[in-house]
């Protein structure tokens, strides 16, 4: 099994649960509120984790939080050595989730925004060709982490979330994966239906695979050879906060393992089903067990 990385941002979530999401110049009361920890990367590396993959997270943090969450990282078998503590605060999300699961999400990045190119390449020490990198877009220096984990040969795979128009400008070139929403490859290909999406991406890329996320309508995939759909498993959806996180980190275990990319895809879609039947977003990663019997 291959190695896996996550370089990404560490948050503390702010949930609250409301009976719709708020509308401009709208005041609501909450039905219920929570704290608990999350960002894309370790809820992605948590999902890898709990998938068996082996995992380890790198990212900055407020100092005063480093203890805690290392002791989190050591309770979901997540490698911690590469975290970062900062004198700035950490990064926090304020999520609201409606009453049909649906959230809507500000992330305010705090220490996540502090990386630099020496953090880069400490957190890439000891990684090469043969091991897997798991990114997003919540930290500075993004363009950096690209290009350094290319170079050194891991195979890239990126969730431009949460996306912003300087990801254009990024070298995506040095990516093998993308794995994207419909707003995400929307946004990257210049395309709004979703063949066309990953056309327009396997023209643009060719060098890469696109794994297209849609939702109650399960994913797509791309390369250069082939593509194919994997419908969604039908559940009752409780809440999506970290459904994406799981999907992702879940597609990485597959390959991590050799699995080609249409099972991954498909091994990917059961985690994130399993995931929006669950509050939360950590209580939400399905351990590996679950996932290799859920058959709905």
């Amino acid at each position: 099994m291959k190695r896996a990385l996550v370089i990404g941002s560490i948050n503390i979530d702010r949930v609250y649960e409301l009976e719709h999401i708020v509308r401009p110049g709208e005041t609501v009361s909450s039905r219920k509120y929570r704290t608990a920890w999350g960002g894309k990367g370790l809820n992605q590396a948590i999902a890898l984790s709990r998938g068996g993959a082996e995992t380890a997270l790198a990212g900055c943090v407020g100092a005063a939080e480093l203890e805690a969450l290392v002791a989190v990282c050591a309770e979901t078998g997540v490698d911690a050595a590469r975290i970062r503590a900062r004198s700035v605060t950490t990064g926090h999300a304020i999520i609201q989730v409606d009453a049909n699961g649906q959230n809507c999400i500000i992330v305010e990045p705090g220490a996540n925004g502090t990386v630099g190119t020496d953090d880069i390449a400490a957190f890439l020490d000891g990684y090469g060709t043969g091991d897997v990198l798991l990114t997003q877009n919540e930290i500075s220096h993004m363009p950096d982490v690209l290009r350094a984990a290319h170079e050194k040969g891991l195979t890239v795979a990126l969730n431009p979330s949460p996306f912003s128009a300087e990801i254009l400008s990024w070298p995506l070139e040095c990516v093998d994966i993308f794995i994207v929403n419909e707003i995400e490859g929307g946004a990257l290909s210049g395309e709004s239906v979703p063949e066309k999406v990953l056309d327009a991406l396997r023209r643009r890329f060719p060098g890469a695979a696109t794994v297209l996320t849609l939702g109650h309508d399960g994913a797509m995939y791309a390369d250069q050879t082939e593509s194919f759909s994997v419908p969604a498993h039908r559940v009752t959806v409780v809440d999506t906060t970290a459904a994406g996180d799981v999907f992702n980190g879940a597609l990485v275990v597959a390959l991590s393992e050799g699995r080609t990319l249409p099972e991954a895809v498909r091994f990917a879609c059961k985690a994130s089903a399993i995931s929006v039947t669950r509050v939360g977003a950590q209580n939400s990663v399905p351990y590996r067990t679950e996932v290799d019997v859920f058959n709905l």
